[in-house]
């Protein structure tokens, strides 16, 4: 089993920053990807980026490129989504998932172990 705790989330302004981070315990594996997701009410869960654990390969979802940066710090276990430029439309629960294999994915379903989530509203 992989637990993961999202945390950094809140309540912003829109063009403000947050940096989000999710730390990951139990089960170690040799490949791996992190990613984050992000839902709003009423829509359905949405791929907003991805790092490749053992490559350090980055995907971004169209909609984030350019403001968003993902991280990630072996030695913590620990992922990060810093979000510059904050817009209204970047409001939802944003999660936190781990896909054990080979090669990055971007399909929430194919993602093996989830986050509780993490809120993020944006005011305008």
């Amino acid at each position: 089993q992989v637990q993961l705790v999202e945390s950094g989330g809140g309540l912003v302004q829109a063009g403000d920053s947050l940096r989000l981070s999710c730390a990951a315990s139990g089960r170690t594996f040799s490949t791996y990807t992190m990613g984050w997701f992000r839902q709003a009410p009423g829509k359905e869960r949405e791929f907003v980026a991805a790092i490749s654990w053992t490559g350090g390969s980055k995907y971004y979802a169209d909609s984030v490129k350019g403001r968003f940066t993902i991280s990630g710090d072996n030695g913590k276990n620990t992922v990060y989504l810093q979000m510059n430029s904050l817009k209204p439309e970047d409001t939802a629960v944003y999660y936190c998932a781990v896909y054990i294999g080979i090669g990055v994915r971007t399909t929430a379903r194919t993602y093996d172990y989830w986050g509780q989530g993490t809120q993020v509203t944006v005011s305008s």
